[in-house]
């Protein structure tokens, strides 16, 4: 037993997985044909309590529930993009995010994630660094109003949303992190922190940790390999070139410590989902053994 056994403990912390070593929402030919019964039956025999939602999920919620219950799972978080720093799309961010909102409290879920991907980056062949958006004034203020009017959707159905930043998007930097947190109502607006996608953006994400503390809602734990980081900015490679190069990898398995960062969650009494992540091609890297890889260093690391 450590003494975050104690303070990160089952009844506090839940552990999850994202489908994504199993294969690629974003990246659909990044993908070995793995089934959504496999996937689901390997989070399950890897150890982990929950997991989030991937586009070979069933889309009904009760036939998704009855899949997940019987292998002990619950899910972690939904997905939802906005697009709030894009003209007309307002609405049809909003009523896009009711609709997941639905559909994960069908689920039994209480935590909803968004992402800003008004002309992002990632999802194009190009470089990941140079090309990604730099938002003026008036997007700035679309996109934190549009997530205080989500926050606000989000705490009336008595769930809570959490803002992750990303690679390729206008919300990757910690200078654009540090814009985002002082621009919403941190009653409405959470901090999703991903380890990996700091550490590939080329910022310390136990510092984000630090800052941010009291206003993390969600965690995604991935590693990285600062060899592939060095080589995406080098040769100017596209988001996607860098997941099939390996960039990303699971806790235990790469550059990122993640003892002090769960220390800093710690000591702000953090409650929630720990979700292991890595964006890795499946063909390369075997889900089952990464996901088991992960949890048995969180095992270490926790104590249970």
């Amino acid at each position: 037993m450590t003494d975050l056994a104690d303070r990160l403990s089952p009844d506090k912390v839940k552990l999850g997985v994202c489908c994504t070593l199993w294969w690629n929402d974003d990246f659909p030919t990044i993908d070995a044909g793995i089934s959504f019964g496999q996937a689901v039956s390997e989070m399950a025999l890897a150890g982990f309590q929950g997991c989030s939602i991937g586009h070979k999920y069933p889309s009904d919620s009760a036939e998704l529930k009855a899949a997940l219950d019987l292998r002990g799972l619950r899910v972690s978080e939904p997905w939802t993009s906005t697009y709030f720093t894009v003209g007309k799309m307002r609405q049809k961010t909003i009523a896009a995010f009711e609709e997941t909102l639905a559909h994960i409290k069908a689920l039994g879920g209480a935590e909803l994630v968004v992402a800003e991907f008004g002309a992002s980056s990632h999802l194009l062949p190009v470089d990941v660094f140079a090309n990604r958006p730099v938002f003026t004034n008036a997007q700035w203020d679309a996109l934190t109003s549009g997530l205080d009017e989500l926050g606000k959707i989000a705490c009336s159905a008595g769930m809570k949303l959490s803002y992750h930043h990303h690679m390729g998007t206008g919300v990757m930097t910690r200078a654009d992190i540090d814009r985002l947190m002082a621009s919403t109502d941190p009653d409405l607006v959470h901090l999703l922190l991903d380890t990996g996608h700091m550490a590939f953006a080329g910022d310390d994400p136990l510092d984000l940790a630090r800052a941010y503390a009291d206003r993390i809602g969600h965690v995604h734990m991935k590693s990285i390999r600062p060899e592939v980081v060095s080589r995406v900015r080098e040769e100017g490679l596209s988001f996607q070139e860098g997941v099939e190069l390996g960039v990303f990898t699971v806790p235990g398995d790469g550059a990122i410590d993640f003892r002090p960062i769960l220390e800093v969650l710690a000591d702000a009494e953090y409650e929630g989902w720990l979700v292991v992540e890595a964006e890795q091609d499946p063909n390369k890297a075997v889900p089952l053994e990464y996901a088991k890889k992960a949890r048995s260093y969180l095992a270490d690391v926790l104590g249970w």
